[in-house]
């Protein structure tokens, strides 16, 4: 990067103090021609691809609440205040564990300071948010909104799928199929998000609903499910994918956790957690860092699909990409 000094273990920071790794982002090597299967394995299978380590964390978590944390499958033919008051609980208890974790850690105990973290400043205080206080105002939304949303959506189709009035399976007759399904839940997320989140910077839905979340400019864990209530019905809407496909209520229970946890992981504002000296692990959220940076350009989730490479929106992190970035947006303006 022109201009940029070495800093942080040879990563580079620019002229105005961010922290930027050294490596651009690049779209993974699954709609390429000719095709890479070495390369598409690789990303497949490989640490710090499609699987692994996050997907794989967020499937067992799936696994272990729909057999542990759910209440009984047969009962769920009728709603009962009760059911739905366990989904509520044990949705916020797992919120609280995910998104606190990252917070706990990062911004609570400072365990690495402002190493691998993009933005140097901390969390605000200031009057743009409710209580004053950038935390606070997160917190308020997340719970106040997200969790209450995110539950309507699960019982509602756990309901659904427990009466047949959706299409359901189960994994012992269709193994295959379920495995399948389970494996394209976060492309899907992918492809939903980016038409929702076009849709919501829409100028009029932006001043309206979106541009609450995008006051986390400096972001943290708990600014990712921080969003107008309209934005959290249209956000958790993917979950809708499984009143038309045939699933399983496991498949309910991972897409909608993915929708509520993998955005902690994309909003905790460093590249890489330093978990002892010499154990560190990408967090993968450079990508949707720039979008908070810049509001035009990266609206899809991690580029596992390059939508934005094939809409003109993609940003890698370069000078050259910020160039087009304000050419395209400055030649907009200026047509407007």
């Amino acid at each position: 990067m022109s201009g940029a000094t070495l800093d942080q273990g040879g990563a580079a920071a620019d002229r105005k103090t961010e922290w930027r790794p050294e490596r651009l982002i690049a779209p993974p090597p699954l709609f390429v021609w000719p095709p890479r299967p070495a390369g598409f394995l690789r990303w497949l299978f490989g640490w710090n691809g499609y699987l692994f380590p996050w997907n794989a964390i967020y499937v067992a978590i799936a696994a272990f609440t729909w057999l542990y944390l759910t209440p009984d499958f047969a009962g769920m033919t009728e709603f009962h205040a009760g059911w739905v008051l366990l989904l509520f609980e044990r949705n916020v208890a797992l919120l609280l564990l995910v998104a606190g974790a990252w917070h706990a850690r990062l911004y609570m105990q400072k365990a690495q300071g402002i190493k691998y973290k993009y933005n140097p400043r901390w969390l605000s205080k200031n009057t743009q948010f409710l209580f004053n206080n950038q935390l606070y105002d997160n917190l308020f939304w997340t719970f106040i909104s997200a969790v209450p949303v995110w539950t309507a959506y699960e019982a509602v189709t756990l309901w659904a799928q427990a009466n047949q009035y959706i299409p359901s399976m189960s994994w012992h007759e269709h193994p295959v199929w379920c495995a399948v399904i389970l494996l394209l839940i976060p492309l899907w997320r992918e492809l939903h998000f980016y038409c929702i989140h076009r849709l919501i910077h829409w100028p009029p839905l932006y001043r309206t609903v979106h541009h609450l979340h995008h006051k986390n400019v400096n972001i943290g864990p708990w600014s990712g499910m921080a969003m107008h209530p309209v934005e959290h019905v249209l956000y958790m809407s993917a979950v809708l994918i499984h009143w038309i496909v045939p699933s399983n209520p496991l498949h309910v229970i991972f897409n909608l956790q993915h929708l509520a946890f993998a955005p902690s992981q994309g909003h905790t504002g460093f590249y890489k957690i330093v978990l002892k000296d010499g154990v560190e692990q990408e967090t993968g959220n450079f990508m949707h860092y720039l979008h908070h940076r810049y509001f035009e350009v990266n609206y899809g989730g991690d580029g596992s699909i390059p939508i934005d490479k094939w809409f003109g929106t993609f940003h890698d992190g370069s000078d050259e990409a910020e160039a087009r970035m304000n050419k395209r947006v400055l030649g907009r303006n200026t047509k407007a």
